[in-house]
Protein backbone atom coordinates (compact mmCIF):
# COMPACT_ATOMS: atom_id res chain seq x y z
CA UNK A 1 0.00 0.00 0.00
CA UNK A 2 1.91 3.11 -0.82
CA UNK A 3 2.07 5.93 1.76
CA UNK A 4 -0.63 9.22 1.19
CA UNK A 5 1.53 12.26 1.72
CA UNK A 6 0.20 13.68 4.47
CA UNK A 7 1.10 13.82 8.24
CA UNK A 8 3.77 15.44 10.54
CA UNK A 9 7.09 15.93 9.16
CA UNK A 10 9.56 13.14 9.07
CA UNK A 11 13.13 11.98 8.41
CA UNK A 12 13.58 10.91 5.15
CA UNK A 13 10.50 13.12 3.88
CA UNK A 14 11.00 15.35 0.72
CA UNK A 15 9.95 19.05 1.60
CA UNK A 16 9.86 21.57 -0.51
CA UNK A 17 11.10 25.25 1.06
CA UNK A 18 9.75 28.81 0.07
CA UNK A 19 12.54 31.30 0.93
CA UNK A 20 12.68 35.05 0.45
CA UNK A 21 12.25 36.20 -2.66
CA UNK A 22 9.97 33.17 -3.03
CA UNK A 23 13.28 31.18 -4.26
CA UNK A 24 12.72 27.55 -3.68
CA UNK A 25 14.69 24.71 -2.49
CA UNK A 26 13.63 20.91 -2.21
CA UNK A 27 15.25 19.25 0.06
CA UNK A 28 15.33 15.62 1.70
CA UNK A 29 15.09 15.54 6.08
CA UNK A 30 18.05 13.91 7.50
CA UNK A 31 19.68 13.98 10.92
CA UNK A 32 22.20 16.86 11.39
CA UNK A 33 21.05 18.18 7.58
CA UNK A 34 20.99 22.26 7.49
CA UNK A 35 19.90 24.49 4.16
CA UNK A 36 22.96 26.63 3.72
CA UNK A 37 21.93 29.64 1.61
CA UNK A 38 23.74 33.24 1.44
CA UNK A 39 20.75 34.78 3.73
CA UNK A 40 21.40 32.23 7.17
CA UNK A 41 21.21 28.39 7.96
CA UNK A 42 17.95 26.66 8.36
CA UNK A 43 18.13 23.01 10.35
CA UNK A 44 16.20 20.00 9.61
CA UNK A 45 15.36 19.31 13.08
CA UNK A 46 13.36 23.06 13.15
CA UNK A 47 11.07 21.34 10.20
CA UNK A 48 10.19 17.56 12.08
CA UNK A 49 7.20 17.05 13.83
CA UNK A 50 5.99 20.35 11.83
CA UNK A 51 2.75 20.31 9.48
CA UNK A 52 2.37 20.75 5.74
CA UNK A 53 2.18 24.55 5.10
CA UNK A 54 4.27 25.92 8.35
CA UNK A 55 6.63 28.67 8.42
CA UNK A 56 10.13 28.21 9.82
CA UNK A 57 12.86 30.88 10.09
CA UNK A 58 16.79 30.92 9.47
CA UNK A 59 19.46 31.57 11.75
CA UNK A 60 19.25 35.57 9.69
CA UNK A 61 15.34 35.46 10.96
CA UNK A 62 14.45 34.60 7.49
CA UNK A 63 11.23 32.75 6.65
CA UNK A 64 10.59 29.76 4.93
CA UNK A 65 7.07 28.00 4.24
CA UNK A 66 7.35 23.93 4.44
CA UNK A 67 5.39 22.39 2.24
CA UNK A 68 5.48 18.62 0.76
CA UNK A 69 6.24 18.52 -3.12
CA UNK A 70 2.96 18.18 -5.42
CA UNK A 71 3.43 15.70 -8.33
CA UNK A 72 4.55 18.63 -10.90
CA UNK A 73 7.31 20.09 -8.07
CA UNK A 74 8.52 16.76 -7.97
CA UNK A 75 8.91 16.12 -11.65
CA UNK A 76 10.59 19.50 -12.02
CA UNK A 77 13.42 18.90 -9.84
CA UNK A 78 13.92 15.39 -9.80
CA UNK A 79 17.13 14.02 -10.99
CA UNK A 80 16.98 13.55 -14.25
CA UNK A 81 18.73 10.85 -16.80
CA UNK A 82 16.79 11.78 -19.97
CA UNK A 83 14.33 14.95 -21.12
CA UNK A 84 10.79 15.05 -18.94
CA UNK A 85 7.17 15.18 -20.74
CA UNK A 86 6.52 18.15 -18.82
CA UNK A 87 3.45 18.45 -16.58
CA UNK A 88 1.24 20.46 -18.70
CA UNK A 89 2.07 17.59 -21.81
CA UNK A 90 0.98 14.63 -18.84
CA UNK A 91 -1.69 16.38 -18.00
CA UNK A 92 -2.75 16.25 -21.56
CA UNK A 93 -2.34 12.88 -22.27
CA UNK A 94 -3.96 11.47 -19.56
CA UNK A 95 -7.08 13.77 -20.51
CA UNK A 96 -6.98 12.56 -24.02
CA UNK A 97 -5.67 9.11 -24.21
CA UNK A 98 -8.56 8.57 -21.24
CA UNK A 99 -6.36 6.81 -18.70
CA UNK A 100 -8.68 5.55 -16.25
CA UNK A 101 -8.43 3.44 -13.09
CA UNK A 102 -8.09 -0.19 -13.62
CA UNK A 103 -6.36 0.39 -17.44
CA UNK A 104 -4.09 -1.71 -18.81
CA UNK A 105 -1.43 0.83 -19.75
CA UNK A 106 2.19 0.44 -22.40
CA UNK A 107 4.77 3.49 -22.09
CA UNK A 108 7.61 3.71 -24.28
CA UNK A 109 10.08 4.66 -23.34
CA UNK A 110 10.42 5.81 -19.68
CA UNK A 111 13.12 8.29 -19.79
CA UNK A 112 13.49 9.53 -16.03
CA UNK A 113 10.01 8.20 -14.99
CA UNK A 114 7.93 11.67 -14.98
CA UNK A 115 5.22 10.45 -17.19
CA UNK A 116 5.14 7.32 -15.57
CA UNK A 117 3.99 9.01 -12.23
CA UNK A 118 1.48 10.62 -13.86
CA UNK A 119 0.28 7.31 -15.29
CA UNK A 120 0.61 5.66 -12.26
CA UNK A 121 -1.92 7.97 -10.31
CA UNK A 122 -4.11 7.58 -12.96
CA UNK A 123 -4.41 3.71 -13.22
CA UNK A 124 -5.04 3.32 -9.42
CA UNK A 125 -4.03 0.01 -7.59
CA UNK A 126 -6.14 -1.76 -10.02
CA UNK A 127 -4.97 -0.95 -13.06
CA UNK A 128 -0.99 -2.05 -15.04
CA UNK A 129 0.96 -0.29 -16.34
CA UNK A 130 4.36 -1.60 -18.38
CA UNK A 131 7.04 0.57 -19.38
CA UNK A 132 9.84 0.10 -22.13
CA UNK A 133 13.21 1.68 -22.18
CA UNK A 134 15.92 0.42 -23.91
CA UNK A 135 18.30 2.22 -21.89
CA UNK A 136 19.44 0.66 -18.79
CA UNK A 137 21.18 3.90 -17.23
CA UNK A 138 17.91 5.78 -18.16
CA UNK A 139 15.37 2.99 -16.70
CA UNK A 140 17.58 2.90 -13.32
CA UNK A 141 16.77 6.64 -12.69
CA UNK A 142 13.48 5.99 -13.70
CA UNK A 143 12.87 3.62 -10.53
CA UNK A 144 14.80 5.70 -8.25
CA UNK A 145 12.76 8.91 -9.23
CA UNK A 146 9.28 6.35 -8.79
CA UNK A 147 9.93 5.21 -5.52
CA UNK A 148 11.18 8.19 -4.14
CA UNK A 149 8.12 9.55 -4.82
CA UNK A 150 5.59 7.11 -3.62
CA UNK A 151 7.86 5.77 -0.90
CA UNK A 152 7.97 2.44 -2.49
CA UNK A 153 7.86 0.78 -6.42
CA UNK A 154 4.46 0.01 -6.92
CA UNK A 155 3.03 -3.57 -7.55
CA UNK A 156 1.28 -2.59 -10.72
CA UNK A 157 4.30 -1.30 -12.65
CA UNK A 158 6.97 -3.21 -14.36
CA UNK A 159 10.05 -1.87 -16.57
CA UNK A 160 11.04 -3.84 -19.60
CA UNK A 161 14.28 -3.06 -20.69
CA UNK A 162 14.15 -3.29 -24.58
CA UNK A 163 12.85 -2.03 -27.85
CA UNK A 164 9.25 -2.08 -27.97
CA UNK A 165 8.91 -3.69 -30.94
CA UNK A 166 10.52 -6.94 -30.47
CA UNK A 167 9.56 -6.77 -26.61
CA UNK A 168 5.95 -6.03 -26.50
CA UNK A 169 4.52 -9.10 -28.24
CA UNK A 170 6.28 -11.48 -25.59
CA UNK A 171 4.74 -9.24 -22.82
CA UNK A 172 1.23 -8.82 -23.60
CA UNK A 173 -1.56 -10.91 -24.97
CA UNK A 174 -2.92 -9.35 -28.44
CA UNK A 175 -5.93 -7.31 -28.32
CA UNK A 176 -5.03 -6.61 -24.24
CA UNK A 177 -4.08 -3.34 -23.87
CA UNK A 178 -6.46 -0.31 -23.41
CA UNK A 179 -3.60 2.34 -24.12
CA UNK A 180 -0.70 3.03 -25.21
CA UNK A 181 1.89 6.29 -25.27
CA UNK A 182 4.61 6.45 -27.10
CA UNK A 183 7.26 9.13 -26.16
CA UNK A 184 10.29 8.17 -28.76
CA UNK A 185 12.11 9.03 -31.42
CA UNK A 186 10.17 7.30 -34.24
CA UNK A 187 6.94 6.01 -33.05
CA UNK A 188 5.82 4.72 -36.68
CA UNK A 189 8.70 2.40 -35.81
CA UNK A 190 6.61 0.61 -33.42
CA UNK A 191 3.16 1.46 -34.78
CA UNK A 192 2.32 -2.54 -36.50
CA UNK A 193 3.20 -3.69 -32.98
CA UNK A 194 0.90 -1.15 -31.21
CA UNK A 195 -1.79 -2.31 -33.59
CA UNK A 196 -2.07 -6.01 -32.64
CA UNK A 197 -1.79 -5.12 -28.45
CA UNK A 198 -4.44 -2.39 -28.47
CA UNK A 199 -8.22 -3.83 -27.86
CA UNK A 200 -10.74 -2.30 -29.80
CA UNK A 201 -11.31 1.09 -29.24
CA UNK A 202 -8.37 1.62 -27.32
CA UNK A 203 -6.21 4.58 -27.68
CA UNK A 204 -2.06 4.77 -28.97
CA UNK A 205 -0.97 8.75 -28.51
CA UNK A 206 2.35 9.74 -29.35
CA UNK A 207 4.47 12.31 -27.70
CA UNK A 208 7.01 14.03 -30.17
CA UNK A 209 9.12 17.30 -30.92
CA UNK A 210 9.01 18.27 -34.14
CA UNK A 211 6.89 18.89 -37.20
CA UNK A 212 8.24 16.51 -39.17
CA UNK A 213 8.24 13.70 -36.81
CA UNK A 214 4.07 14.92 -36.11
CA UNK A 215 4.20 14.68 -39.77
CA UNK A 216 5.09 10.94 -40.33
CA UNK A 217 3.42 9.81 -37.67
CA UNK A 218 0.41 10.64 -38.76
CA UNK A 219 0.53 9.97 -42.58
CA UNK A 220 1.76 6.14 -41.25
CA UNK A 221 -0.72 5.44 -39.19
CA UNK A 222 -3.28 6.37 -41.84
CA UNK A 223 -1.21 4.31 -44.10
CA UNK A 224 -1.21 1.31 -41.73
CA UNK A 225 -4.98 1.32 -41.48
CA UNK A 226 -6.89 -0.40 -38.62
CA UNK A 227 -6.97 2.95 -36.80
CA UNK A 228 -9.26 6.14 -36.85
CA UNK A 229 -7.93 9.35 -38.12
CA UNK A 230 -4.88 10.97 -36.37
CA UNK A 231 -5.95 13.99 -34.35
CA UNK A 232 -2.71 16.44 -33.49
CA UNK A 233 -2.39 19.50 -30.75
CA UNK A 234 -0.49 20.89 -28.58
CA UNK A 235 -0.51 22.50 -25.13
CA UNK A 236 0.32 25.93 -24.41
CA UNK A 237 0.26 27.65 -20.59
CA UNK A 238 0.74 31.17 -19.87
CA UNK A 239 0.74 32.58 -16.09
CA UNK A 240 -1.08 35.95 -15.12
CA UNK A 241 0.27 38.10 -12.46
CA UNK A 242 -2.95 39.02 -10.75
CA UNK A 243 -3.08 41.60 -7.72
CA UNK A 244 -5.37 43.81 -7.17
CA UNK A 245 -6.01 45.79 -10.47
CA UNK A 246 -2.99 44.55 -11.59
CA UNK A 247 -3.94 41.91 -13.48
CA UNK A 248 -1.60 41.03 -16.87
CA UNK A 249 0.05 37.84 -18.85
CA UNK A 250 3.52 37.11 -17.43
CA UNK A 251 6.08 38.01 -19.23
CA UNK A 252 7.42 34.22 -19.74
CA UNK A 253 5.38 31.42 -20.97
CA UNK A 254 5.56 27.62 -21.51
CA UNK A 255 4.95 27.02 -24.66
CA UNK A 256 6.20 24.32 -27.33
CA UNK A 257 7.60 21.36 -25.52
CA UNK A 258 5.79 18.79 -27.71
CA UNK A 259 3.17 17.42 -30.19
CA UNK A 260 0.87 14.94 -29.23
CA UNK A 261 -1.05 12.54 -32.18
CA UNK A 262 -3.90 10.68 -30.97
CA UNK A 263 -6.37 7.99 -32.81
CA UNK A 264 -8.10 4.86 -31.80
CA UNK A 265 -7.64 0.81 -32.98
CA UNK A 266 -10.97 -0.10 -35.39
CA UNK A 267 -12.65 -3.37 -34.90
CA UNK A 268 -10.89 -5.73 -36.59
CA UNK A 269 -11.69 -5.89 -40.37
CA UNK A 270 -13.12 -1.96 -40.01
CA UNK A 271 -12.22 0.71 -42.49
CA UNK A 272 -13.30 4.13 -41.25
CA UNK A 273 -15.57 6.17 -43.15
CA UNK A 274 -13.14 7.97 -45.65
CA UNK A 275 -12.67 11.88 -44.01
CA UNK A 276 -13.50 14.73 -46.70
CA UNK A 277 -11.21 16.95 -47.16
CA UNK A 278 -10.25 19.97 -49.21
CA UNK A 279 -7.43 18.97 -51.71
CA UNK A 280 -3.86 19.55 -50.73
CA UNK A 281 -0.17 19.28 -51.27
CA UNK A 282 -0.66 16.51 -48.97
CA UNK A 283 1.47 13.72 -50.99
CA UNK A 284 5.29 12.86 -50.35
CA UNK A 285 8.24 11.15 -51.91
CA UNK A 286 11.33 9.44 -50.93
CA UNK A 287 13.45 12.92 -50.34
CA UNK A 288 10.71 14.13 -47.49
CA UNK A 289 10.78 10.34 -46.29
CA UNK A 290 14.44 10.69 -45.70
CA UNK A 291 13.73 14.25 -43.66
CA UNK A 292 12.01 12.14 -41.27
CA UNK A 293 14.39 9.76 -40.62
CA UNK A 294 15.43 9.28 -36.72
CA UNK A 295 19.25 10.25 -37.38
CA UNK A 296 17.97 13.41 -39.60
CA UNK A 297 15.39 14.40 -36.66
CA UNK A 298 17.87 14.28 -34.19
CA UNK A 299 18.28 12.66 -31.12
CA UNK A 300 19.40 14.24 -27.58
CA UNK A 301 22.88 12.50 -25.97
CA UNK A 302 23.38 12.90 -22.41
CA UNK A 303 26.99 12.44 -21.09
CA UNK A 304 28.20 9.02 -19.24
CA UNK A 305 29.77 11.24 -16.76
CA UNK A 306 26.44 13.43 -16.20
CA UNK A 307 24.36 10.49 -16.31
CA UNK A 308 26.23 9.13 -13.40
CA UNK A 309 25.62 12.06 -11.50
CA UNK A 310 21.90 11.86 -12.24
CA UNK A 311 22.27 8.39 -10.77
CA UNK A 312 23.64 9.93 -7.75
CA UNK A 313 21.18 12.24 -7.40
CA UNK A 314 18.31 9.67 -7.71
CA UNK A 315 19.76 7.08 -4.98
CA UNK A 316 20.25 10.03 -2.62
CA UNK A 317 16.86 11.11 -2.84
CA UNK A 318 15.36 7.24 -2.91
CA UNK A 319 17.06 6.29 0.41
CA UNK A 320 15.68 9.58 2.10
CA UNK A 321 11.87 8.12 0.65
CA UNK A 322 13.08 4.63 2.29
CA UNK A 323 13.69 5.95 5.50
CA UNK A 324 10.19 7.90 5.67
CA UNK A 325 8.06 4.95 4.76
CA UNK A 326 10.07 3.10 7.37
CA UNK A 327 9.10 5.67 9.83
CA UNK A 328 5.35 5.91 9.20
CA UNK A 329 5.17 2.11 9.20
CA UNK A 330 6.57 2.36 12.66
CA UNK A 331 4.47 5.00 13.75
CA UNK A 332 1.36 2.97 12.73
CA UNK A 333 2.25 0.00 14.77
CA UNK A 334 4.03 -2.14 12.43
CA UNK A 335 7.51 -3.76 14.49
CA UNK A 336 9.99 -2.17 11.71
CA UNK A 337 13.17 -0.23 12.23
CA UNK A 338 14.26 2.54 9.63
CA UNK A 339 16.31 0.98 7.02
CA UNK A 340 19.63 2.23 7.48
CA UNK A 341 21.39 4.55 4.08
CA UNK A 342 23.90 2.70 2.34
CA UNK A 343 27.58 4.82 3.48
CA UNK A 344 27.59 5.05 -0.23
CA UNK A 345 24.68 6.79 -1.23
CA UNK A 346 24.07 9.19 2.09
CA UNK A 347 20.71 10.90 2.45
CA UNK A 348 22.56 14.11 1.69
CA UNK A 349 20.77 16.92 -0.70
CA UNK A 350 23.49 19.55 -0.49
CA UNK A 351 24.28 21.03 -3.34
CA UNK A 352 20.63 20.23 -5.08
CA UNK A 353 19.39 22.56 -7.36
CA UNK A 354 16.21 24.78 -6.68
CA UNK A 355 13.16 23.42 -7.73
CA UNK A 356 12.80 26.83 -10.17
CA UNK A 357 15.32 29.23 -10.98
Amino acid sequence: MIDKPRGPFRYGDRVQLTGPKGKLHTVTLREGGELHTHVGVLTHAQLIGLADGSVVENTAGHEYLALRPLLRDFVMSMPRGAAIVYPKDAAAIVQQADIFPGAVVVEAGVGSGALSLSLLRAIGEGGSLTSFERRPDFAEVASLNVETFFGELPPQWRVVEGDLAEELPAETEPGSVDRIVLDMLAPWEVMPAVADALAPGGVVICYVATATQLSRTAEFIRGLGGFTDPDASETMVRGWHVEGLAVRPDHRMVAHTGFLLTARKLAPGTIAPEAKRRASKSSYGDEDVEIWTPGAVGDREITDKNLRRRVREAQKAVDGARIAAASRRADEGHDEEPETVHPEHPADDEGEAPTRA
